[in-house]
C-alpha cells in the first residue's frame, strides 16, 4: 500500500487529490500486482488468525483447512511479479527471464511437500484396524489399534484419519501405549467437532449409563473385535506415523524425575509403561540403567484425567520394589466440607482418599527447592535426568532448578533437563 501511495503521489497525470485517490485505488484493485498482493495478505491473515493457540485448540478443523490457503498464497506470489508494474532498469524489459521467477525459490520446498503428502497416503494404506474401544469417564475415549510393520518409541505421536468422518482431516494424538505392547493406543478427549464425531462413530455414548459394556482399566469397553458380546463393526482409521522427538534420553540415567502438568501428563503414560516393562524385564523389553523413577503430577482437577489414575494404580500395584515413586499435587481450591471428608477418610487408611493410590496427594504447588534438595541428598554423585511436559512457565522454573542444584564440581550431582510436547 505504501508503494501504491507513492506511485499515486508521483503520477504526473494526477493533478488533484481525487485523481490521486483514484490512481491509488486502481493500483490496488485494478492491477494484477495489486489484486495478487491483497490475495496474499488475506490468505496470510486468515492462516495466522486460526493458528492462534486458543483458536486452534477450540476448532482444529478451521485451523487445518485454513492452513491449506498457503497453496493459493504461493500461486498468488508466483503471479505477483509477472505484471511488470515496476520495470527493470536495464534490458530485457519485462522479460519472463527476469520477472515472475519466484517459482525457482519454492520449487524445492514444494516438491518435498508434495512428496511428503504422497508418502503419507502410502503409509496410511498399511493395514490397520481398531481392536478395542474403551469409554473412560470425563469424556475420554481410548482407541487400541493394530497396525502392521509399526515400531514406536515412548512419547511419540501419530496422525489419525477416519474416512467415515472426513478423508482430509488428519489429527495428531500422543501415543499412550508402550513399545513393549502388541498394539498402539491413544486417549482422546471429546472436546471438538472431530473428536465428538469420532466418539459417536466408535459407539461411545457419554450421556447414557446403560449398556452391556464391561469394565476395563477404569473404563467401559464399547467395541472390540475379540469379545463376541461386544463385537461390532468399527469404523476404519488410517494412521500416519509415529512421529516426534520421542527422546529416549531418560533411559540413559540411573535416576530420573518425570514431571507432568495438567494434560501434559499424556506422554508419560507411554513412558511410564515402557519404564515399568524395562525395569521388570517383561515382554522382551530391553534392559535399562534406570533404578529409580520419581513421577510428579501437577493437576488442577482430577476429573479431567481419570483414565490416568487407572494406569498409575496398575503400576503401583505391580511395582513391589518401589522403583517408581509417585507424587501428586492438587492445585485447585477445595471446599471446606470436601476437605473435612478427605481428612476423615484419610486417617488410618492405606490408600489416599482422593486418588485411591498408596501415594499421598499433596495440596498446593510443589516446593521444587525441597524436591531437588531431596534428590541431591538421596542420589549423591549421580546424573539425574529431569523430563517435563506442560506449560512454558513451569518449564522455565524447572530449568532454573536444574541449573541451580547442579554441582559444578566433577563427581557431584548434576541435573539434565528435557522438555516434551503433548498432542491431543
Amino acid at each position: 500500500m505504501r508503494n501504491f501511495q507513492e506511485l499515486a503521489l508521483l503520477d504526473p497525470d494526477a493533478k488533484t487529490t481525487g485523481q490521486r485517490i483514484l490512481v491509488f485505488l486502481q493500483a490496488n484493485f485494478a492491477t494484477g500486482t495489486g489484486v495478487t498482493g491483497w490475495i496474499m495478505t488475506a490468505c496470510l491473515g486468515i492462516i495466522v488468525w486460526f493458528a492462534m493457540d486458543k483458536r486452534r485448540r477450540a476448532n482444529f478443523e478451521r485451523f487445518w483447512y485454513s492452513h491449506h490457503l498457503f497453496v493459493i498464497f504461493f500461486l498468488a506470489w508466483q503471479f505477483h511479479g509477472m505484471w511488470c508494474m515496476i520495470k527493470p532498469d536495464r534490458q530485457p524489459f519485462c522479460s519472463y527471464i527476469s520477472i515472475g521467477v519466484f517459482w525457482r525459490y519454492w520449487l524445492v520446498g514444494g516438491v518435498i511437500w508434495t512428496y511428503e503428502r504422497v508418502l503419507r497416503e502410502i503409509r496410511a494404506r498399511h493395514k490397520t484396524y481398531i481392536s478395542k474401544v474403551i469409554q473412560h469417564p470425563s469424556k475420554v475415549v481410548e482407541i487400541q489399534i493394530k497396525k502392521e510393520k509399526t515400531t514406536i518409541r515412548a512419547g511419540q505421536y501419530i496422525f489419525i484419519c477416519c474416512p467415515d468422518i472426513s478423508y482430509f482431516q488428519w489429527h495428531p494424538f500422543t501415543l499412550t501405549s508402550a513399545p513393549e505392547e502388541d498394539y498402539i493406543s491413544v486417549h482422546i478427549r471429546v472436546v471438538g467437532d472431530f473428536t465428538t464425531a469420532l466418539a459417536k462413530a466408535l459407539g461411545c455414548d457419554f450421556d447414557s449409563k446403560k449398556g452391556n459394556e464391561v469394565n476395563a482399566g477404569g473404563g467401559m469397553v464399547v467395541g472390540t473385535n475379540t469379545n463376541p458380546p461386544l463385537k461390532r463393526t468399527l469404523p476404519r482409521v488410517m494412521v500416519d506415523g509415529p512421529f516426534g522427538s520421542a527422546s529416549e534420553d531418560y533411559l540413559n540415567y540411573e535416576t530420573v524425575l518425570l514431571v507432568g502438568a495438567g494434560i501434559g501428563v499424556t506422554p508419560f503414560a507411554s513412558i511410564l509403561k515402557s519404564i515399568w516393562y524395562r525395569m521388570n524385564g517383561l515382554n522382551n523389553s530391553k534392559p535399562t540403567r534406570l533404578s529409580k523413577v520419581y513421577f510428579t503430577w501437577v493437576i488442577r482437577d482430577f476429573g479431567s484425567a481419570e483414565w490416568f489414575h487407572s494406569l498409575l494404580q496398575a503400576i503401583e500395584d505391580q511395582d513391589t520394589q518401589n522403583r517408581i515413586e509417585i507424587n501428586i499435587y492438587l492445585t485447585a481450591k477445595i471446599k471446606e466440607d470436601d476437605m473435612t471428608n478427605i481428612i476423615v477418610q484419610d486417617v488410618g487408611a492405606e490408600k489416599d482418599a482422593v486418588t485411591s493410590l498408596r501415594a499421598p496427594t499433596h495440596y498446593g504447588r510443589p516446593n521444587w527447592d525441597k524436591t531437588f534438595t531431596s534428590l541431591v541428598d538421596k542420589h549423591p554423585e549421580t546424573d539425574v535426568g529431569v523430563f517435563f511436559c506442560g506449560p512454558p512457565v513451569l518449564s522455565r522454573q524447572l530449568r532454573q532448578m536444574c541449573n541451580k542444584f547442579s554441582d559444578p564440581i566433577p563427581g557431584g550431582t548434576r541435573f539434565f533437563f528435557g522438555k516434551g510436547t503433548v498432542h491431543r
